[in-house]
């Protein structure tokens, strides 16, 4: 048999072999009505509806790593069978397919029913490890939730989804995964910034992966409407305990459960803010119970530092949903949440005791967490606040990328820095800029090219390589150089702190550097990177993404050859649609 065959077929074969248990269809109540009507559902958790089958599926990128959890081949990609399924088009025995009933407060207004409007959820996986996989599709037609749209997806949004979703995973951020990545062969009309001016484009489909997708949502929309047995129905299904209407979960362990989904969340906005993410559009809906990160559309990376940057065009007046207001949008979505289960838990009381607390408890990890950006041993309360304090309104008056500086800051050479006086830095960091001479003779006797450098040069950074507090910031700026008087004495004034405070920590530098680097990623799935991968992806060029994918499967591992992927935002990105804002539908 031919070897292509042979990979198909086993690929075939292993999905056959899947086995199936749909708790969440078995356990919980189902809408009666089984067509693609779009209207309020009452009673009940889930609509049934299949996928609308598309026109010629073709498998454009996946993941091996979910691949692997799912017991199927690393690599699918002559699978005929693997692009129908997770095109929607083909449906394996065992599958039932359904969307989601939920509602959800959107930029802080309660929306009332929103629903699985585009992704269905075809079933639930054991797999041989014994681990449960929710199977689910994004952008494969219309369901009951779909309200005025088609339930469909294209290229743009699906690419941004599915890199994302494997770039936050390998950063060690708890995420839904993505399995699959299929162009349907359709053309989907679009209008990104709802501006009147539609385009055809490319129709695609993630297949997404995790254990559940149940958010905040689903218990709001069954508290809205008074629907408490419904409510306690799907908290027992959310704690994994049997539902039986004489003996349903109890007060105390509603709280217990309540508080885990806080402590979940509050180590999940700590790393957004450790890697500089941000969601964008952080509506109750799309916050998961799992604490894992959710539903990715117009979220971006921090370039330069600034904490009301929002990459969100509909969040651009109010930042609601900006960087630096996560915490306290998080903190918003589980009061949110303890209103929907009050009904369970019998009083405001006990709900209210767990969230009194939450702040202090994010704050603390927060803290932990920058000192380990730092590479301090540990956070010293009071001086490293002010340490911290001082070093974030730097990067934001500096204009300074965030990922950059702190990658670079690992590698600071205290010796330098320790015989270097104050005034000395301040000098380094004021040089004016260098030119750079052509080679002489031929009417080119020293005089300067077009384009100059600033000195002293800026390093590639190799391992061991140490730098000057100049040469770290160097390549971090966006602002112009030199800069002022004002901001290089803070500088200056900043960084002399700083080694006083690494050296009262007494760590060796190369342990500190090491330390560092696991939790500064080189590499970050940037917006300019990712309209750069749609730009070629659209052509049919899918070399930049796999190599894209490649860099940031290793995100804290620096790559030869792959300085491309961690440098700063180019210029021409910095107002371009798709690098700088986007909607909700990019």
């Amino acid at each position: 048999m031919d070897s292509a065959l042979q990979v198909a077929d086993s690929v075939l074969a292993a999905m056959q072999a899947w086995r199936f248990d749909n708790r969440f269809v078995r356990e919980l109540p189902g809408d009666p009505v089984t067509t693609h009507a779009r209207r309020q559902v009452k009673g009940a958790c889930y609509s049934r509806v299949d996928p609308t089958p598309c026109k010629a599926p073709r498998l454009l990128a996946w993941s091996p790593e979910v691949c692997r959890l799912l017991d199927l081949p690393d690599d699918p990609s002559l699978s005929q069978a693997f692009a129908d399924v997770f095109a929607g088009k083909r449906l394996l025995p065992g599958m039932e397919p359904f969307a989601m009933c939920y509602g959800g407060h959107q930029f802080g207004t309660w929306a009332g029913q929103l629903g699985d409007g585009r992704a269905i959820n075809l079933g639930e996986v054991v797999s041989a490890a014994g681990q449960r996989h929710t199977l689910q599709l994004k952008g494969a037609g219309p369901t009951p939730y779909s309200r005025t749209a088609d339930g469909l997806a294209v290229l743009r949004s699906s690419l941004r989804e599915f890199v994302c979703s494997e770039a936050m995973h390998h950063l060690g951020i708890p995420t839904t995964r993505a399995l699959s990545l299929v162009l349907t062969g359709d053309q989907v009309v679009r209008d990104m910034f709802y501006d009147g001016r539609p385009q055809a484009e490319a129709g695609a489909i993630v297949g997404r992966v995790s254990p559940s997708f149940v958010r905040f949502g689903n218990f709001e929309i069954l508290a809205a409407r008074g629907e408490h047995e419904n409510l306690r129905r799907l908290l027992a299904h959310a704690m994994g305990i049997a539902w039986t209407p004489d003996q349903p979960p109890s007060a105390a362990q509603c709280v217990d459960w309540f508080a885990g989904v806080c402590e979940r969340t509050a180590d999940l906005v700590v790393h957004w803010m450790r890697v500089g993410f941000v969601h964008g559009v952080m509506n109750t809906d799309n916050m998961s119970i799992l604490g894992e990160t959710i539903d990715f559309g117009p979220y971006g990376w921090l370039d330069h530092y600034d904490p009301e940057w929002t990459p969100n065009t509909t969040d651009a007046e109010g930042r609601r949903y900006c960087f630096g207001a996560q915490p306290q949008v998080a903190l918003w979505n589980l009061v949110c949440l303890a209103n929907a289960l009050v009904p369970v838990a019998g009083s405001h009381r006990p709900l209210e005791e767990v969230l009194n607390g939450w702040s202090a408890r994010f704050f603390e990890r927060w803290r932990s967490m920058m000192a380990a950006k730092l590479g301090l041993d540990h956070f010293e309360t009071g001086s490293d606040e002010s340490l911290v304090d001082e070093l974030l309104e730097l990067l934001a008056a500096a204009e300074t990328d965030y990922s950059i500086f702190f990658r670079h800051l690992a590698r600071l050479d205290l010796r330098s820095a320790r015989q270097a006086s104050a005034e000395d830095r301040c000098d380094e960091i004021l040089a004016p800029p260098r030119p750079v001479f052509g080679e002489r003779g031929a009417g080119g006797e020293g005089r300067p090219r077009n384009e100059v450098r600033f000195a002293p040069e800026l390093p590639t950074n190799p391992p061991g390589l140490w730098l000057s507090p100049t040469q770290i910031l160097s390549p971090s700026l966006y602002s112009p150089v030199p800069l002022s008087p004002e901001l290089a004495a803070r500088w200056c004034a900043w960084f002399t702190r700083y080694v006083c405070r690494l050296e009262r920590d007494r760590r060796d530098p190369a342990t500190r550097q090491t330390a560092m680097d696991a939790v500064n990623p080189a590499y970050v799935f940037r917006n300019y990177l990712a309209q750069q991968a749609i730009d070629r992806a659209t052509t049919g060029d899918t070399a930049f993404l796999f190599r894209l994918l490649n860099v940031l499967r290793h995100p804290y591992t620096d790559q030869p050859g792959c300085d491309e992927f961690a440098a700063r935002r180019p210029d021409w990105a910095r107002h371009r649609p798709g690098c700088s804002m986007l909607s909700c539908s990019s």
